[in-house]
């Protein structure tokens, strides 16, 4: 079953990829802030801005997901 047809796995994804995308800004600042515009990069420039401006909410939700992965 793919990601898109059980929630709780696209909600996953969704926060690994906001989670990784804040990851590489931090590495490689220039590269993302420079190609923001690009096609590709624009999400994962979003995904970025979305991880360090709600960072205590991200890092709750993996937590809580994490914990629900390990009761499931």
């Amino acid at each position: 079953m793919t990601a898109l047809f059980n929630f709780q796995s696209l909600l996953l994804v969704l926060l690994l990829s906001i989670c990784t995308a804040t990851y590489a800004h931090y590495v490689f600042p220039g590269i993302i802030d420079r190609n923001k515009e690009n096609y590709f990069v624009s999400p994962i420039w979003k995904a970025a801005r979305v991880g360090e401006r709600l960072s205590p909410y991200v890092s709750l939700a993996c937590v809580v997901m994490a914990a629900l992965t390990f009761m499931g």
